[in-house]
């Protein structure tokens, strides 16, 4: 596997929607391997494809239980909110306060084109969000509540 380049903000590709992946072939899991390399690499919590330059809809998240991998992600219920910081990887050494949901469930794909739901709460439900915003084109800076600062290391 391969490190990718992470597009940062003002990069035009963060603020275009994501075309579903048709067929897990095998150029969609190398690209899979590499953005898991990437986000392991920046120390991430999630990656999604556009942060590479890819617009295809597939994240990586690990919030520290082991690699998740998504593949046309779809929120389809949300229950609660929490508000707490955010960072991202496509917004280096920021982070500011945004209201996420507490809890998701989502549908998605593996690696191998099998089907899923996932109930998330916490900080895994604040991953999932994130990375889905990215394949539409939204980065949290978009609904950060109040100023950005500034932190050490940028975490997505």
């Amino acid at each position: 596997m391969a490190l990718r380049t992470i597009r940062t903000e003002g990069d035009e590709i963060l603020r275009k929607k994501c075309r579903e992946v048709k067929e897990i072939t095998p150029r969609v899991k190398e690209l899979i391997g590499d953005m898991l390399d990437t986000m392991y690499e920046a120390d991430g919590v999630g990656l999604a494809a556009p942060q590479v330059g890819v617009l295809k809809r597939v994240v990586v998240i690990d919030v520290g239980e082991g690699p998740l991998v998504m593949v046309n992600p779809e929120i389809k219920e949300t229950f609660g909110e929490q508000t707490g910081d955010e960072g991202c990887l496509s917004v280096p050494g920021m982070a500011g306060q945004v209201t996420r949901p507490q809890r998701v469930v989502a549908a998605y794909c593996d690696e191998n084109g099998d089907e899923y739901e996932i109930e998330a709460e916490d900080l895994l439900a604040r991953a999932i969000c994130h990375e889905v915003d990215h394949l539409d084109g939204k980065l949290y800076v978009d609904v950060v509540e109040g100023p950005l600062r500034s932190v050490e290391s940028g975490e997505d």
